[in-house]
């Protein structure tokens, strides 16, 4: 009886450590669980905000935190905008705020600031607006342990173009397509961009690089030669190719200028030469090809006269169609790249107001 007496014993006394600690352990995953939620929470009252090249644009961010106990929240606000590269692998750096500390990177340097119209705003302000500010940012808010985030995405007015050089169709890498496109006043096109101007009625039957690395062309009218006429409307994917060696055209994206296009009159035909010259006497620069578009798509331009640009190529814009200039479809037609010796042409101009 008493051996008995003492196992029962001995086994109150072992277990008793054994509940004390999975007390203490329960209690501790409680305490954890007190918080009602995140402490600080960052959004934006736009998922997208418009504007153009030139202008001015406000990206929103605000930040709200709960109530919290006294002696915490004593740490300072940072404020962090990143902006999301095309193919969305890496963040470029923008602007960073904290206390009266500020800085700004890259081409954003005495170009954005925090509006700041409230304490909890972290807006973030962009003016002088430029075709590479286009895409998606990042607003990042942290104080102490505590962060949180919103994404904002900038979009241009503008028109997209499809793109070759003198060369011909598909002799373009990807380093060239991005290069060339530059060179017309313009920057290689999104995937949204390229797909909002299917959406407009864009249609291009050969591929171009994008800026995610990408080969894409927009189709709106299904046809045997670009990719079968029983197919449906859409955005064809060639997919990723390599960037050095992989050769098609290319798609660019060009916004609002701050300028005058125009064509020249002049009492004769002129060569290439002859164009240049005759743009440079008037004040001017012989025009790219992204500016004919911008003229053409957002002004309105209309001219049914052929003329040189400054890539060699010859086209002339038409917003009214009309028999002889373009009778069934407003667009900037293309002549193509003809000999720069011959007489056959006028030019257009381009001014710059900056």
């Amino acid at each position: 009886m008493k051996s008995l007496l003492f196992l029962v014993l001995i086994s109150i006394c072992c277990a008793e450590p054994h509940i004390g600690n999975y007390t203490l352990d329960h209690e501790r995953i409680i305490h954890i669980q007190e918080d009602d939620g995140p402490r600080l929470s960052v959004v934006a009252e736009q998922s997208k905000v418009f504007s153009h090249r030139g202008g001015n644009v406000t990206l929103p961010c605000k930040f709200y935190r709960e109530s919290i106990s006294a002696g915490s929240g004593t740490h300072r606000i940072r404020v962090k905008w990143t902006k999301l590269t095309s193919d969305y692998l890496k963040e470029v750096d923008v602007f960073v705020a904290m206390g009266h500390h500020r800085k700004s990177y890259g081409n954003y340097q005495d170009r954005v600031f925090l509006k700041e119209g409230s304490s909890n705003d972290a807006s973030l302000v962009i003016t002088a607006l430029t075709l590479e500010d286009y895409g998606k940012y990042k607003c990042e808010v942290i104080e102490g342990l505590e962060d949180d985030t919103a994404m904002v995405t900038l979009d241009l007015q503008g028109v997209v173009f499809p793109y070759f050089p003198w060369l011909g169709r598909y002799n373009l890498n990807f380093h060239e397509a991005q290069q060339a496109c530059l060179d017309q006043d313009s920057v290689i096109a999104s995937f949204d961009q390229l797909y909002e101007a299917w959406r407009s009625g864009l249609d291009w039957c050969n591929a171009g690089w994008l800026s995610d690395g990408s080969v894409q062309y927009p189709i709106t009218k299904p046809r045997e030669p670009c990719g079968g006429k029983n197919t449906v409307p859409g955005v064809r994917n060639y997919g990723f190719w390599d960037k050095d060696k992989s050769r098609y055209d290319v798609f660019c994206f060009t916004s609002n200028f701050n300028g005058r296009f125009y064509y020249l009159i002049q009492p004769t035909k002129l060569t290439y030469d002859e164009a240049v010259q005759a743009c440079l006497k008037d004040g001017s620069q012989i025009a790219k090809v992204g500016q004919i578009f911008a003229a053409w798509k957002l002004l309105g331009y209309d001219r049914c006269d052929a003329g040189w640009l400054a890539d060699g190529s010859v086209r002339y814009p038409i917003s009214r169609p009309r028999k002889r200039c373009s009778p069934n479809e407003a667009a900037v037609r293309f002549v193509g790249f003809p000999d720069k010796k011959h007489k056959l042409y006028g030019v257009y101009c381009f001014r710059s107001y900056n």
